[in-house]
């Protein structure tokens, strides 16, 4: 006899999902079937290959965590094996590292800017050249000061690189590992629950298979009057095989609540961990466009720094240097002539 099917239908955020189909035992056949009928992998049933095509996405077309994570795979050295919740696990821990990377690497660009401020700042103090006189003399001096401009912007720049940039990338998400490692357990635990309530099963159907063998072993020896066996050992024994089928039952059920509550936690902690990694994504690229659009005001506010340099140079004019030069350091301008006797 095929077992009965009843479906259980759960509503996890908003989707209708069929859950394990509970399946009722007739405890007076001997042709007993797995109790859930369908494949199971770490103690954790899927549905028989032959109806798996009626299986719906819970997101189609969306590549959602909650449609692809539910089996276990071999580890990368193949010796463990992870559950698919530990990988999604790892990502947002690797994600969390990375960011951090990310962080420290603004930290180096921050230094490189500051170093950099303090050069240029030293530069423009050099006396080299400040003999230099005249309009091409102001177009050098505007030059020499124009570094001490450009290092002000570079340490401008740096200064908004830590609380724009770096800073928001350290911070985010302060305290993510405990509440990751929270969440790990608790997905753990109700794994748990599943393998214990998987083997309580099996143990049960052990003891269905030979409550129903030893009933019939006893109806055989009545039959052929091999035995003195009575009627009542026979109705007792038919009493122990209903209580085998009747926990067996119990235990499948229980089997199937402990099922659909890992089936809804992962479906709501998966659609969480998915909406963390987005919030993740998006906050990094926030900020590395912050970045770009600082770069590109240093890059401004570094022009404007020599606008004044490129204007001084523009008038550069040797023959009103030579008159100023002249003007000031003149010593006469009679010429002088032949001596008369």
């Amino acid at each position: 006899s095929k077992p009965a099917h009843s479906s259980c239908v759960l509503t996890v955020n908003g989707y209708h999902i069929s859950g394990t189909p509970v399946h009722h035992v007739d405890s007076g056949h001997m042709s007993l079937r797995k109790a859930s009928g369908d494949p199971q992998i770490n103690c954790v049933t899927f549905p028989h290959p032959d109806v798996m095509p009626e299986q719906q996405l819970l997101k189609p077309s969306e590549w959602s965590y909650c449609d692809y994570f539910w089996a276990d795979k071999k580890d990368s050295q193949g010796n463990n094996t992870v559950s698919g919740f530990e990988i999604l696990l790892q990502k947002q821990l690797k994600g969390k590292q990375t960011q951090k990377e990310m962080a420290e690497f603004v930290r180096e660009r921050i230094k490189i800017e500051e170093e950099y401020a303090k050069n240029l700042s030293k530069l423009s103090q050099n006396s080299l050249a400040a003999q230099e006189e005249g309009t091409l003399g102001e177009a050098w001096a505007q030059l020499k000061k124009s570094l001490a401009d450009e290092a002000e912007v570079h340490l401008k720049f740096s200064s908004k690189l830590q609380s724009e940039v770096e800073k928001p990338l350290l911070n985010f998400r302060e305290n993510f590992k405990k509440d990751m490692k929270k969440c790990d357990h608790h997905i753990a635990d109700l794994r748990k629950q599943l393998a214990s309530r998987y083997a309580a099963v099996e143990k049960a159907r052990k003891a269905l298979t030979e409550r129903q063998k030893d009933l019939e072993m006893k109806t055989q020896q009545l039959e052929v009057k091999l035995s003195n066996k009575t009627e009542e050992e026979i109705k007792k024994a038919r009493r122990k095989s209903t209580q085998a089928g009747d926990d067996l039952m119990r235990c499948v059920d229980l089997y199937n609540q402990a099922q659909s509550k890992w089936f809804e936690e992962m479906v709501t902690t998966t659609l969480e961990l998915e909406r963390l990694e987005v919030e993740r994504v998006e906050m990094i690229r926030q900020h590395l466009c912050q970045y770009t659009q600082l770069r590109h005001e240093t890059d401004m506010f570094n022009q404007s720094t020599v606008e004044l340099v490129d204007q001084l140079l523009r008038k550069v004019d040797p023959a009103k240097d030579r008159e100023l030069w002249v003007k000031e350091h003149k010593t006469g301008d009679i010429r002088p002539v032949d001596m008369e006797i």
